[in-house]
C-alpha cells in the first residue's frame, strides 16, 4: 500500500504545483491526505527553515546546514509524517533524505555512506514508498524560479543564489539515486505543460491505489 509519497526534483521544476495537484485529485477520489514539507514542515521546522534559506550574506558551513536538515528530519518524522500514516492518511512531502543527498551530498562533496548512516539517524529508517522525481534541465528549472521572485519581489534563498554547476550536481545526483533505486522511483520530464505532468502522475498513483 502506498502511504508515503515523496517529491524531488531541483528549485523550479515544479513540485509544489504538482503536489497541490495529486493533493486535489486525492480528495476527488475520496482519499484522506496530509500534504507537508522539508524543511519547515512542523513550528520547529519553520525555524530551521527560516535560519537556513533566509541568512542573507552571511556564510553556513555545509556542516551545519546538514545538521539543521537532519534536526528538521527529525521532528517531522515523529511529528507529522509517522502520525498522520498511523491515522490511515497518505503523506505528500515536498522533499524529503533524497534532498539530502542530493543538494549535501551530490553538490557540496560530503561523504555519501556518512550521509545514509545520518538519515537513518534522524529519519529511523523511514523510507517512501513512492518518489516522483520532476526533472528538467536546469536552464528551465533556473528561469522558472527568477520569474517566480521577480513576481514576488527581489529576496532569494541561498540556494537560488549557488552557481549553475551546483545546481547541475544536484540534478546529476537525484538522477543516480533514481537509477539506483528504479522500483521506488518515477522520473516525470518536468519540462512539459504543468497539466500533462499532472495528468501523468495521477496515472501512476491511480495504478497504484488499485
Amino acid at each position: 500500500m502506498v502511504r508515503f509519497i515523496t517529491f524531488e526534483g531541483g528549485d523550479g521544476t515544479g513540485k509544489t504545483t504538482q503536489i497541490r495537484s495529486l493533493e486535489s485529485h486525492l480528495k476527488k477520489i475520496g482519499r484522506s491526505c496530509v500534504v507537508t514539507r522539508e524543511p519547515g514542515g512542523t513550528a520547529l521546522g519553520g525555524l530551521i527553515r527560516k535560519v537556513l534559506l533566509e541568512v542573507g550574506d552571511h556564510e553556513v558551513a555545509p556542516a551545519t546546514e546538514l545538521l539543521l536538515y537532519l534536526a528538521d528530519r527529525a521532528q517531522h518524522v515523529n511529528e507529522v509524517i509517522m502520525p498522520a500514516i498511523e491515522a490511515g492518511n497518505i503523506v505528500l512531502c515536498d522533499r524529503f533524505t533524497d534532498s539530502t543527498v542530493a543538494y549535501q551530498g551530490y553538490a557540496r562533496g560530503m561523504d555519501l555512506r556518512l550521509l545514509q548512516q545520518l538519515n537513518d539517524f534522524a529519519d529511523r529508517g523511514f523510507r517512501p514508498d513512492l518518489t516522483f522525481l520532476l526533472d528538467c534541465p536546469v536552464s528551465v528549472a533556473l528561469s522558472r524560479t527568477a520569474r517566480r521572485q521577480s513576481a514576488k519581489g527581489p529576496r532569494e534563498d541561498r540556494f537560488e543564489r549557488e552557481k549553475l554547476e551546483f545546481h547541475e550536481k544536484v540534478r546529476a545526483g537525484f538522477l543516480k539515486l533514481a537509477q539506483a533505486e528504479p522500483r521506488r522511483f518515477r522520473v516525470i520530464d518536468a519540462l512539459r505543460p504543468a497539466e500533462e505532468t499532472a495528468a501523468e502522475i495521477r496515472d501512476i498513483i491511480d495504478q497504484e491505489l488499485r
